[in-house]
């Protein structure tokens, strides 16, 4: 599984009742309201935990978290730098 399915089948469960309809690689996830401020922590969370990589505060932001894109671009240069594993 690719750090971009973790990340869709993830916000679909949780925030989307397991509908994906409407949700794409770049659907802004913030600005359509799928995903809040809080969601974003729990999402960091679950990626930290589920991919073993740690992702520092700074990167936590709007632009590494806009779309599904967005996040697993930051997952996979975090991966690469970090030495994590992959899903």
């Amino acid at each position: 599984m690719t750090s971009r399915e973790l990340i869709t089948d993830y916000i679909v469960d949780v925030w989307m009742d397991g509908d994906a309809e409407g949700l794409e690689p770049e659907t802004p996830i913030a600005e359509l309201n799928i995903i809040d401020s809080v969601g974003v922590f729990d999402l960091v969370h679950h990626l930290q935990s589920t991919l073993r990589i740690s992702i520092p505060v700074q990167e936590i932001s709007l632009k590494n978290f806009r779309s599904v894109n967005a996040i697993a671009e930051l997952v996979d240069r975090l991966q690469e730098s970090q030495g994590g594993n992959a899903a």
